[in-house]
């Protein structure tokens, strides 16, 4: 197992990387996040909300031993970063009054083009938030965008990217998104698709329209049965207690089920998972734990989810809670990489890490 600082500066603070998307070609290797200020007055997250953040890039060639950050190269609304709304005191209002605004989609899906991807964003993750999203032709050297995303009607949207595309039509995939609930607070999962390379979306069906507690941050792979199996980031809206549990869907999302509970504590607040079908077909999730020995766990399941293996500690060694959020990839030696934010004192930097093993 071998540790790596993926970026870090002192006196700022990088984040989230859970809230972008990660994309790899190989050992080639690109994932994003989000830079501000250092704050001890931030609360539960040690930043300075009065300044602004921006969008970072990360690359990788040699499978996640080096890394060279960028700020993303891409149009931001509001020219400040996306997907960090909430953590910005900036009045930035709805989405299509600020410079850069999203416009219609004029491009096209195409999930057989080998250096395409892409990336959702939002503004949010209460009340009216609004989402939207970029395409990349060059293996994320530029994105393209910001693209329209429809609301469906609901109160509000707030993507990551959570994509999955069609086994066989290279213009559909299937998009697992959060919605608010009716009070307007965060928090049910649901999932969506589009049939024409994105020149339309359709609503497809609530994972669980009335969650217990605050649903969030889905994490989806296709199984070779064509079974689709989402994690979801689970937490109680009361004693904010995190857990994980695992859904499935047999008819590309049209209906949904409970499968298991893979992960029973991550930790105050919860935190995302990430869900990876490994090469040699067992399952690997990973997630930030955020109680005492806070760090990145991971657990894995041999018969496609239904139990799962005891859980295993990567690393242990964070100041306080303010961890995780991670993405990960498997390189083509079986090796997984899996990039997060940590830090190493509680009123220390934040910073991007990765750990490399194998599971």
């Amino acid at each position: 197992m071998k540790h790596v600082t993926v970026f870090r500066k002192s006196g700022e603070y990088a984040g989230w990387p859970a809230n972008y998307g990660i994309w790899n070609w190989g050992d080639e290797i690109v994932t994003g996040f989000t830079l501000g200020s250092h704050s001890t007055d931030g609360g539960f997250h040690y930043r300075n909300k009065d300044q602004p953040f921006k969008t970072m890039q990360t690359r990788s060639i040699d499978g996640g031993l080096t890394w060279e950050t960028i700020q993303a190269p891409l149009d931001a609304p509001g020219n400040v970063a996306i997907s960090a709304d909430e953590h910005m005191n900036l009045g930035l209002g709805p989405v299509h009054l600020r410079t850069n605004p999203p416009r219609t989609f004029d491009e096209e899906f195409d999930f057989s083009k080998p250096d395409f991807a892409i990336l959702m964003a939002r503004t949010g993750i209460r009340g009216t938030c609004e989402s939207y999203f970029y395409i990349t032709k060059d293996r994320c050297k530029n994105w393209l965008g910001p693209f329209s995303f429809p609301m469906f009607g609901l109160g509000g949207v707030a993507a990551r990217t959570d994509i999955v595309s069609h086994q066989s039509h290279t213009n559909r995939c299937i998009l697992l998104l959060t919605a608010t609930k009716p009070d307007g607070d965060q928090g049910r999962v649901f999932c969506a698709e589009t049939r024409d390379a994105g020149q339309s979306f359709q609503f497809l069906s609530w994972l669980r329209e009335f969650p217990e507690g605050i649903e969030n941050m889905p994490s989806t792979v296709r199984l070779s049965s064509g079974r689709l199996l989402t994690a979801l980031r689970c937490r109680s809206s009361l004693e904010s207690i995190g857990w994980i549990d695992l859904m499935y869907s047999d008819d590309e999302g049209i209906n949904w089920h409970s499968l298991s509970r893979p992960v029973r504590g991550t930790g105050s607040a919860g935190n995302p998972p990430v869900l990876l079908l490994l090469s040699d077909g067992r399952l690997c999730l990973i997630y930030g734990y955020r109680g005492d020995g806070a760090g990145v766990r991971y657990v894995t399941s041999a018969n496609s989810g239904r139990s799962w293996g005891r859980e295993i500690i990567l690393r242990d060694d964070a100041g306080n809670h303010d961890v995780g959020y991670p993405r990960a990839i498997e390189r083509p030696d079986g090796n997984v990489v899996v990039v997060y934010y940590h830090n190493d004192v509680a009123d220390g930097d934040r910073y991007i890490a990765a750990t490399i093993w194998k599971p």
